[in-house]
């Protein structure tokens, strides 16, 4: 892979040199949307290269496997381009990514700013008045039938009205 680098052209070489970790590191995020575009059009053009070669290299040597190791030099370049845009490209996701959390939380302060957002006093309940103490049930009587509202007939209808039928 060295040998290829060092045999690519200055304006190829310096398109790969432009995507190493320090050259991004310097980058702002329109800096690699600039790069990374440049990096995919010089891809899409060693890819072509390939294939286009490629195609016509097969008709002349009668099989694919016999016309590939003519064009493995448009391959290695190929390959290289494609794994600087790879580094570019995960660059500018990272870059990305910390711009969209940073917008986000600057949409959201102004979203507080513009409405109140302070909680709401509490209001306390209005005071009770004490409760009785429940008088002691009378004989064979349990003690919740002497609780206040208790009703008796919960559960089945009053005395003096009568049972529904069921309904089906």
């Amino acid at each position: 892979m060295d040998a290829l680098i060092n045999s690519l052209t200055e304006s190829e070489l310096e398109l790969v040199r432009s995507t190493e970790r320090d050259a991004l590191a310097a980058l702002d995020e329109d800096g690699l949307l600039e790069l990374h575009d440049r990096v995919r059009r010089a891809r899409n053009k060693y890819v072509k290269l390939y294939r286009r070669q490629a195609g016509a290299q097969v008709a002349e040597s009668g099989g694919r496997g016999k016309a590939n190791p003519v064009n493995q030099r448009n391959r290695d370049k190929a390959e290289v381009i494609e794994d600087a845009l790879a580094r570019v490209s995960r660059q500018l996701a990272v870059m990305a990514k910390a711009s969209a959390a940073a917008l986000k939380q600057e949409r959201l302060a102004s979203a507080r700013r513009e409405r109140n957002t302070a909680p709401r006093a509490r209001r306390r309940p209005a005071a009770r008045p004490p409760r009785r103490p429940a008088s002691p049930p009378g004989p064979g009587q349990p003690r919740h039938a002497q609780a206040p509202g208790f009703q008796p007939w919960r559960g089945r209808p009053p005395p003096g009205r009568p049972r529904r039928p069921l309904r089906r």
